[in-house]
């Protein structure tokens, strides 16, 4: 596949499992759309629509290893208060996820992404 193949990551260039996903697309011959989605993070509506198109919901996509996961008393918070913080906060949206035509997925460990490929 080449560019334009409508594959899209939500990236962190200094994350291991991030990069690691990056490269097994790159290898294949896919060029994804590259989203750094904590300088340019998703909106509301596509947030709210990746959590359930990943099967995880909001508490799977979220990082609770942050610090402002703690600092704001998100352990137990309910689905509206993650989806704010999320949003205010993009660190605690958790990486790489790799949307497809085939699904999307978060990318923990890297080598899931291989299931999104023909």
């Amino acid at each position: 596949m080449a560019a334009g193949t409508g594959v899209t990551i939500w990236h962190n260039p200094r994350c291991s499992n991030s990069r690691g996903a990056l490269q097994l697309l790159r290898e294949r011959g896919i060029e994804p759309l590259v989203v750094d989605y904590q300088a340019n993070p998703p909106d509301r509506a596509t947030l709210l629509r990746v959590a359930a198109d990943s099967g995880l919901g909001l508490r799977g996509l979220v990082r609770d290893k942050e610090p402002e996961f703690a600092a704001l008393g998100l352990a137990d918070a309910g689905e509206a208060t993650l989806l704010d913080a999320m949003l205010a906060h993009p660190r605690l949206i958790n990486r790489p996820v790799v949307i497809t035509a085939r699904g999307t997925r978060l990318c923990r460990p890297p080598e899931t992404v291989l299931e999104l490929l023909d």
